[in-house]
């Protein structure tokens, strides 16, 4: 059973987009308002969404003692929006209401999504109750940035649902994905493919769709690290909460982003497609066919090899252009052949770039590229092997970062 708390904030009404993520995976849902969140969003609607009643005080349904059996029977909390008087209330231990009486019995994960104006955010109070629900456990996501209440913006922003719901799934899946191993670190990640312009309407491109890349950079968010990530063709793609995205088109723009933002990174993670090659020339118009409808440009296109990104990360590192002590995880799309398998090629590639982790994916047949699941392997250059199995790609995401966090040195 999932239990989503709903605060008494002008964000509530994205509860429901919440409540009807979790139903539709189809996990029991029970919505525990508190009293002010009604005043926003009427009950009638919590319970329609998730066809159980709804209550906000212990004096509702006493023989049933539901400040406590809700708690132990929950196997996820998600609090959206979590306001600062609410948060301020769980951090105090307080139990005045059904929700707040809940979370102290609950001993499964608990999320807060905050939202708040940005001074309610960064104010001092606040920030000490967030390091003391951090500090007993509860993972509190990193807010958004945006249109606020009013004509104010700025960061305390309710994530969207799709977010909030993505991370709650990734929580379900693999307990430790959110924990804060990367506070104080800085995480560059590339994302999507790149496109190579071929004339002013055509160009080459490759099937990655960014998805892998973006779990990445929104997990590494919420783990506590600064995240810049450089995103290539990733169409469809909401930003993450609390990242600095930088836009590339081609595989030179993507070696110029990498090479400037990945300078003081203490993490690197390579998971963009990288076009092996690019037109040679690029047209000012378009090409056009002949009267035979044919077109000799267009059927003998002359290609020059791209610049290979990841190994000169790898390079730039080794003369000092980065940090000595920055890791460097590359990712491989392989299939195999005749001359080895998938591994064979993980490998060798492992070897040829000389980072310090290879996420190996097996591609083909609906794997990888442009869905929502992966599996795959990670190699470590230390002779190491470990299977991805097949889950989200925020679950990968987590286990790729877990292994990366535990080859960082001491943090500056």
């Amino acid at each position: 059973m999932i239990i989503v708390g709903v605060g008494g904030g002008i964000a509530a009404y994205k509860a429901c987009a919440l409540v009807r993520h979790f139903t539709e995976r189809g996990h029991e849902v029970r919505v525990i308002p508190t009293e002010s969140a009604l005043k926003f969003v009427g009950a009638a609607t919590f319970e329609a969404l998730s066809g159980n009643p709804v209550q906000t005080s212990v004096f509702e349904s006493v023989p049933e003692v539901p400040h406590v059996r809700l708690g132990q029977e929950a196997d996820l909390v998600v609090i959206a929006p979590a306001t600062a008087d609410l948060m301020a209330r769980a951090a105090q231990g307080r139990a005045d209401d059904l929700l707040t009486g809940t979370l102290l019995t609950a001993r499964c994960p608990v999320v807060f999504a905050p939202a708040m104006h940005t001074e309610m955010w960064e104010h001092p109070a606040t920030r000490a109750n967030v390091a003391t629900l951090r500090e007993r456990g509860a993972v509190v996501i990193e807010p958004a940035s945006g249109r606020l209440t009013g004509k104010d913006t700025g960061a305390g922003r309710l994530p969207e649902p799709d977010e909030i719901g993505a991370l709650a799934d990734v929580l379900l899946e693999h307990p430790g994905a959110l924990n804060r191993d990367l506070e104080g670190r800085t995480v560059v990640v590339s994302a999507g493919g790149t496109k190579e312009a071929l004339d002013p309407v055509r160009y080459l491109t490759n099937r990655s769709s960014g998805k892998q890349g973006y779990a990445l950079a929104r997990l590494a968010a919420q783990r506590g690290a600064r995240v810049v990530l450089v995103a290539g063709n990733t169409i469809g793609l909401a930003d993450p909460p609390a990242v600095e995205v930088v836009r590339i088109t081609s595989a030179l723009d993507l070696q110029a982003a990498m090479a400037e933002h990945a300078a003081a990174a203490d993490l690197v993670i390579m998971a963009a497609a990288v076009a092996d090659y690019r037109p040679a020339e690029v047209a000012t118009t378009k090409l056009k066919k002949g009267a035979d409808g044919k077109s000799e440009a267009l059927e003998s296109i002359t290609m020059v090899e791209n610049p290979d990104v990841l190994a000169g990360l790898v390079a730039a590192r080794r003369d000092g252009a980065l940090r000595s002590d920055a890791v460097i995880v590359g990712f491989a799309a392989e299939t195999g052949d005749a001359r080895g398998t998938v591994l064979d090629y993980g490998r060798a590639k492992l070897q040829r770039k000389g980072c310090e982790l290879l996420v190996l994916n097996a591609v083909g047949d609906g794997r990888a590229f442009e869905v929502d699941e992966n599996s795959g392997w990670l190699l470590g250059a230390d002779g190491g092997e470990s299977a991805l199995p097949l889950g989200s790609k925020s679950a990968m995401a987590a286990r790729i970062l877990d292994a990366a966090s535990a080859r960082l040195g001491p943090a500056r």
